[in-house]
């Protein structure tokens, strides 16, 4: 109701102006003429492999054609396996392809101004797939989306997550998950973030679990149209084990063991490295001084522990490993409560003291012969003070730890270079995890370390006989821990056998067992479990190793996702959209996102070049650009965020004299930074931004991390001296922009919240490859033109081309007012 009324008065604001009236009347049309008739998930899950149907049925009520989207959000854990439309009848069916030829199908659609569908990281545990089709007047389209995941134990449970989110009311909205676990269920519970008092009594919570609310419940408030089914639904288990072996299943030719006995708890030794570099100040250290406390006070009194603080310097409480006794907890946690944020990043000198550390009490006997060897790394940045060189560090870590121990990572925030840190972790017999800059980062830090905290089995083999299992995965593992469970499946020699002895051997245990065949009415889950665990297997390997190693697994994992049609990060989804009377048939592409690649996904906003300035927006999977033209000397205000007291200006420097064609090339050659509640004034120019004492790296790029708050990105652009023309140049570009206020604005900084616009009425432009089209955006309607700019952030040398639509005329109707009214008179001044 508010809307509407908000709707009417905007309506009455612009009542002289006819086409912003037409388009806003256009957005209530679209959602009061789109009647979704069902939405409905259908999960089972047979031995832990869970299999997800999401059905969305729509129809288009209104006597015009519209454009209606599709957009469900899925664990990143999964792989989708099928998606299909149906239109009136017909059925468009997705083809899973390798990813470089789906790449040139997508780019050549992009190029030319089509949409696309694409998977996009959208948080920490979820990742987003959305497409949209043109649907005629009065007909129907069903959307289905199909994936499927091996559910992972943690902390004692199995979690199926489930994020809705229909924006409206549902004429038949279906929540159903069938859980088959042979053994039995020995709990089972069901709750959601948006359930109420009154929807709770809805769900039914047995080994069938449904959530099914009429239209009255789903409604916020009576009367209303706003919908409560908005979150997550999260249905968690766990199942009844025995006490020796676990649980081995055969079906159709496949096996599957499942592996988490009950058994003491094992001691273990951890080294705590903590990044301590100036990146780590203000928040990021109060989390971890937090998560530190209260990991210290569940350190167990029979482990033993060492804490070394870095930054360019390696700092150790302690020489050596000590028992955690009252008195020495009490000790510890006064030493965090005193650390503090100081110089650059030497990851390579902090770990290797930790290894040292290790060896050394091993050494002189200090430590329990029986107990695990763990360190554990917590890191926000780049190593940029002793050893730099990432694949250097790699291999000193894997030449000094020797297999012995185990080497955790965690990288905090979205600067760290999460792969380096990965890869280091896996040939360390450890994993890295990020840790997402949000309010509960203490809490992620700690819950990281409570699924560490209780090794059960350390150097466990799972045997099984040569003659009569082939094609393993992988069967040896560092560490079991407490609440989590072995995996390994195979394929049977022989069809026809029943049972075959499998071996159980860990430090200091060893079991054997014979296994039952069973039989289950979803006779191919055991094969399609292998086929997934084998190919996340290949994926982790692919990312270390030789050269030749690399490359024979990554093919391996590509022919399986392939064969069993799995969208991994080496393969792409794609869906020919249906012509219409607008466009010709174009491809909805999905792709697989990697952790590494976590980061690109974010918006990104930069000035580089001539001056270009770059909006990209990866949730649409789309960017903005213009250009800024003007005299040399000019200074233009890009951030100013006057609750932070940051501001940022450049000035722009022209050709050193005219070129043949009378173009005078402008660029950015010096910023201003000031950090009003610090008292902080920083000058980058190019003349010294090699100088400056803050974070530079051997690509010439210069790192701001303003305390508190928002990163800046400056790139050097070196040109040969004796050019005719140009000049060296900076590139300036924003990092976490989100922690600046909503009142940020400035040339950038206007975009740093978001932006909301529609592209339509594709039409040929003055250069082949480039077409025009209308953007509708701020109240206005702009011809924009298909173009690329370079995103330099990954080569200095070259950059990255980036598809973006291109607004002309400095901007105008994009920016805010106009571009005079972002000049300022000084380098330090305010608009």
């Amino acid at each position: 109701c508010s809307a509407l009324k908000s709707a009417s008065v905007q309506l009455k604001n612009l009542i002289h102006r006819e086409k912003p009236i037409f388009i806003f009347l256009h957005f209530l049309l679209s959602l009061s003429q789109v009647e979704v008739h069902s939405v409905t998930v259908d999960c089972t899950v047979t031995s832990r492999f869970a299999h997800t149907v999401m059905t969305s049925k729509a129809f288009n009520k209104a006597n015009s054609s519209q454009e209606i989207f599709f957009e469900v959000e899925l664990p990143k854990t999964a792989f989708i396996t099928n998606f299909s439309m149906e239109i009136e009848g017909q059925v468009y069916v997705g083809e899973v392809k390798e990813k470089e030829k789906a790449k040139k199908q997508y780019e050549k659609a992009v190029s030319s101004g089509q949409t696309a569908g694409l998977v996009k990281a959208s948080g920490r545990k979820m990742e987003k797939f959305s497409v949209s089709v043109n649907i005629a007047a009065e007909s129907n389209v069903t959307f289905v989306l199909t994936y499927e995941e091996l559910l992972q134990r943690k902390l004692g449970r199995y979690e199926l997550l489930t994020r809705v989110k229909p924006k409206t009311l549902v004429q038949d909205f279906q929540i159903v998950t069938n859980i088959y676990e042979p053994q039995g269920i020995s709990y089972v519970d069901a709750h959601a973030t948006f359930l109420s008092n009154e929807l709770l009594p809805l769900v039914e919570k047995t080994a069938h679990i449904s959530f099914s609310p009429t239209m009255e419940q789903q409604r916020k408030c009576p009367g209303c149209d706003g919908t409560l089914i908005d979150g997550d639904f999260i249905v968690s288990y766990d199942v009844k084990r025995e006490k020796n072996l676990g649980d081995i299943q055969i079906v159709n030719g496949y096996f599957v063991h499942f592996f988490a006995p009950e058994l003491p708890k094992l001691p273990k030794n951890v080294v705590f490295v903590i990044d301590i570099s100036g990146s780590m100040s203000g928040r990021k250290m109060e989390q971890t001084r937090e998560a530190m406390l209260a990991i210290l006070q569940q350190v167990h009194e029979d482990d033993h522990f060492a804490i070394i603080l870095f930054d360019s310097v390696i700092e150790t409480w302690k020489d050596s490993l000590t028992k955690a006794t009252k008195e020495n907890i009490t000790e510890a946690m006064d030493y965090i409560r005193r650390m503090s944020s100081r110089g650059t990043t030497n990851i390579n000198d902090a770990v290797l003291t930790a290894v040292n550390m290790l060896v050394k009490d091993r050494q002189m006997e200090r430590l329990p012969d029986r107990s695990a060897d763990m360190i554990i790394l917590l890191t926000d940045g780049m190593p940029n003070e002793g050893e730099s060189n990432t694949g250097k560090i790699q291999e000193n870590m894997r030449t000094a730890i020797g297999g012995n121990m185990s080497l955790y990572c965690l990288g905090f925030g979205n600067d760290v270079d999460y792969s380096f840190l990965d890869v280091m972790s896996k040939q360390n017999k450890g994993l890295a995890r990020r840790i997402f800059e949000a309010s509960d980062a203490a809490a992620q830090l700690q819950g990281f370390y409570d699924e560490v905290a209780s090794p059960l089995l350390l150097e466990v083999d799972m045997h099984y006989p040569d003659n009569a299992v082939d094609s393993l995965t992988t069967s040896h593992f560092s560490y079991l821990f407490n609440g989590t469970e072995i995996v390994v499946a195979g394929h049977l020699m022989d069809n026809d056998l029943d049972n075959f002895l499998v071996e159980v051997v860990g430090q200091g245990v060893r079991k054997k067992r014979k296994t039952q065949k069973m039989e289950y009415i979803f006779g191919d889950f055991t094969e399609r479990l292998w086929a997934y665990l084998t190919i996340q297997q290949l994926l982790d390997k692919s990312k270390s190793g030789t050269p030749d190693e690399k490359a024979n697994t990554t093919a391996k994992a590509l022919d399986m996702s392939l064969q069993y049609s799995f969208v991994t990060p080496l393969t792409s989804m794609v869906v020919t959209k249906p012509e219409t009377e607008d466009s010709t048939s174009s491809p909805l592409i999905a792709d697989k996102l990697t952790e590494g690649t976590w980061r690109k996904q974010t918006p990104t906003y930069f000035v580089d070049g001539d001056p270009h300035f770059m909006i990209e927006l990866p949730d649409r999977g789309d960017a903005l650009c213009f250009n800024i033209n003007d005299k040399p000397g000019t200074i233009f205000n890009l951030v100013r965020d006057s609750n932070s007291g940051i501001l940022v200006n450049g000035e722009i420097i022209g050709d050193k004299k005219t070129p043949p064609d009378g173009k005078i090339n402008t660029y950015f050659w010096r910023f201003g930074i000031v950090h009003q509640t610090l008292g902080v004034r920083l000058e980058v120019s190019t003349e010294d931004i090699s100088l400056v004492d803050l974070l530079v790296t051997k690509d010439r790029s210069l790192t701001v991390t303003l305390r508190d708050s928002v990163k800046f990105v400056i790139l050097l652009h070196k040109v040969w001296k004796k050019h005719p023309y140009h000049r060296d140049y900076l590139g300036f570009y924003t990092l976490d922009s989100h922690l600046l206020s909503p009142g940020v604005h400035g040339l950038l900084g206007q975009f740093y919240h978001g932006i909301n616009y529609e592209v339509a009425h594709l039409h040929p432009g003055k250069v082949p490859e480039k077409p025009d089209a209308t953007m509708y955006v701020k109240g206005q309607e702009l011809n924009v033109t298909r173009g690329w700019q370079r995103d330099f952030r990954n080569d200095v040398k070259n950059g990255e081309n980036v598809p973006c639509w291109f607004i002309h005329n400095n901007g105008t109707g994009l920016i805010d007012g106009h571009v005079r009214d972002y000049i300022v008179s000084g380098l330090f001044k305010s608009v």
